[in-house]
């Protein structure tokens, strides 16, 4: 509540100011744009229809605003549940994001610069630059920069499949050097006696595959970060070095163009050049996809009841007075991991809701589960983390200490299930062909 405060003090004086309202609709044109009202998003889809919209969503209670990476004919047509072919038909170009995020800003830095570096060698000089709000930055090269068709595919149909390939083969591309600068940057902080190459620490802030995806939003250039209520200012690429978040004061920003400038198919080398190296690369890629998509397998239990659930969904499905956002985030993953359907899942969040004191409002339920509807399916958090017990449902049985994550505990006690029941058939077969025989 403090931080939501000390956000909602600042947004309309913020997005009041003109500059502010020119930068964010300018750069809104062709994009679907979705408000943040700080831990929910608005409906899609949206978009500003003149410069003022902007602060008519703050006074609604919107503290940020996100734009999708695709340009539509027009994002106000974008049905729900489109399929590819649709969307294909809607789509007029896409703008290549790179998303680098990490715990510590200053291997963004390093991911950044390296970046940019492999950027320009491939002959693009028009490369846009900001700081994420938190503790990243997002790279931008623009749609005009590459080439409306390669091997006779549009080139605007290929997403989020070409931008995909583009980001494996830069990250490929930086990776002895980041692992380099990660390690020499380490050593350095800690006054290390001995060098020891950080192969581990480099996967923490490599950009994310994932959010290259169909309809993905990010942080529009100059929206305000509802955790640190900084600025998400353009920068130079001269200044990532020395930048700090304070720099970032919303107070003091003076706002300029993220999108360069692009020269007509700067980018067409760095596509090609992309795709030649999947193509020889593939298998590998797959592999490593597959390895990561370990994190999450589909789970599907036949007949699952509550009497399967480990005792912190238990406990918050019988309702909260606190940390009912959290439980929301907890319950919608972990009902997404067991593969309910999202009808499913809305009737069981529903119930739970009404036994809230008080209940969430209807509205943020909605936002978050048509958000989460179109994200890919992950697991609720660990039971180690501060979840839990931040919210007083941390009440661990004998299972408990056998697992990592509520939805391990499910699997593990349906098996326990299946296994009673198996040794009693097995015991009752014996018995049977000891009175037989």
């Amino acid at each position: 509540m403090e931080k939501e405060e000390a956000i909602r003090q600042i947004v309309l004086s913020y997005y009041s100011r003109k500059d502010i309202q020119e930068v964010l609709y300018n750069f809104s044109k062709q994009r679907e744009v979705v408000p943040r009202y700080f831990e929910g998003f608005g409906k899609r889809p949206d978009n500003f229809q003149y410069p003022s919209d902007v602060i008519e969503f703050a006074k609604k209670g919107a503290t940020s605003f996100h734009a999708s990476e695709e340009l539509w004919k027009d994002p106000l047509q974008i049905p729900k549940d489109s399929k590819k072919e649709k969307l294909d038909e809607l789509r007029q170009g896409w703008d290549f994001l790179i998303d680098i995020d990490s715990k510590y800003l200053d291997y963004s830095k390093i991911v950044a610069n390296l970046l940019i570096r492999a950027l320009e060698f491939h002959r693009i000089k028009n490369i846009g630059i900001k700081f994420s709000g938190s503790k990243g930055f997002h790279i931008i090269i623009p749609w005009k920069a590459f080439p409306k068709q390669v091997a006779n595919q549009e080139t605007k149909n290929m997403f989020p499949e070409w931008p995909r390939m583009i980001l494996q083969y830069l990250t490929k591309i930086i990776e002895p050097k980041l692992i380099e600068g990660v390690t020499n940057l380490y050593a350095s902080k800690v006054n290390m006696g001995s060098y020891i190459k950080d192969f581990e620490a480099p996967k923490q802030v490599m950009p994310d595959l994932i959010l290259v995806s169909s309809r993905h939003l990010f942080r529009m250039p100059y929206s305000l970060h509802e955790k640190t209520r900084l600025a998400s200012i353009v920068l130079d690429k001269k200044q990532i070095d020395d930048f700090q978040p304070r720099h970032a004061d919303p107070l003091k920003v003076k706002p300029v163009n993220f999108l360069p400038d692009s020269i007509e198919g700067e980018a067409q080398e760095l596509l090609i050049q992309a795709l030649d190296w999947y193509k020889d690369h593939k298998d590998e890629v797959e592999k490593q996809k597959n390895k990561k998509s370990g994190q999450y397998k589909e789970v599907i239990i036949k007949n699952l009841t509550a009497d399967l659930f480990p005792p912190c969904i238990l406990k918050i499905l019988n309702g909260l007075e606190d940390g009912k956002k959290r439980a929301l985030f907890i319950l919608i993953n972990f009902f997404r991991s067991l593969n309910l359907s999202i009808e499913e899942i809305e009737q069981k969040i529903t119930e739970w809701n009404k036994k809230n004191k008080p209940p969430l409002r209807e509205g943020y339920i909605r936002s978050q589960l048509d958000w989460n509807s179109r994200q890919k399916i992950m697991l609720p958090p660990n039971c180690d983390k501060d979840y839990y017990k931040g919210i007083g449902v941390c009440e661990p049985d004998e299972l408990c200490s056998k697992i990592k994550n509520p939805v391990n505990y499910v699997v593990r006690k349906s098996f326990r299930g299946k296994k009673k029941i198996q040794s009693i058939l097995k015991s009752l077969t014996n018995f049977l062909n000891s009175i037989y025989l």
